[in-house]
């Protein structure tokens, strides 16, 4: 029985550092938060902090994991899985620092296939494109995106705009991510369903 109290704790720690986590590196940035930082902001050293994690790297993948739930739970069920996307975009112009962190991991991630985050990204974008492309198939099914048109493809262009406009407001907050990325979703839209 301890070793399962023992088990609960841990994982009651993790998430408690995770969504402490969110919150520093959203308002401090990637690269304005340390693990010391964190570590502090949860009551523990640098290496208690590490004991949940294989890594400073493995610390800020499972960061943006957690980021990933929270966001799920903040969208609209309901919403199809393009207008939940523009809605995350939109709360993302709100956590500045995620968004830093997203940018910076991916990149690091992409260059180095045994990187800590690689397996992340390479599972989130499968699993975004697969659910956007389906999204697109039901539109196809109601009539509203003709038949010809490739769910997977067009998908991979909309997430490919999603994450341009993310490295654009980086450089000018002023630039609105979700507006861009709606403009480019109706765009597209239109243009599908003009015949040649």
């Amino acid at each position: 029985m301890a070793q399962r109290g023992s088990y609960a704790k841990g994982v009651a720690k993790r998430t408690e550092i995770l969504d402490t986590a969110l919150d520093v590196v959203a308002r401090n940035g990637f690269r304005g938060t340390s693990v010391k930082e964190l570590a502090d902001s949860v009551g523990l050293s640098q290496a208690g902090l590490l004991h949940y994690f294989d890594s400073k790297d493995e610390l800020f993948t499972a960061i943006l994991r957690r980021r990933d739930e929270v966001d799920l739970a903040l969208a609209d069920p309901h919403a199809d899985i393009v207008e939940q996307l523009i809605t995350v975009i939109r709360h993302n112009a709100d956590v500045p620092g995620l968004v830093q962190l997203f940018a910076s991991m991916s990149t690091a991630a992409t260059s180095d296939p045994s990187h800590a985050a690689h397996a992340y990204f390479v599972e989130r974008y499968a699993s975004i494109r697969a659910q956007v492309a389906a999204a697109i198939t039901l539109r196809q099914e109601r009539g509203d995106v003709p038949s010809g048109v490739d769910p997977t493809r067009l998908a991979t262009v909309l997430l490919a705009v999603s994450d341009g406009m993310q490295i654009q407001w980086m450089l000018d907050p002023a630039t609105d991510m979700a507006e861009h990325v709606e403009l480019v979703w109706r765009l597209a839209l239109a243009a599908v369903a003009t015949p040649a």
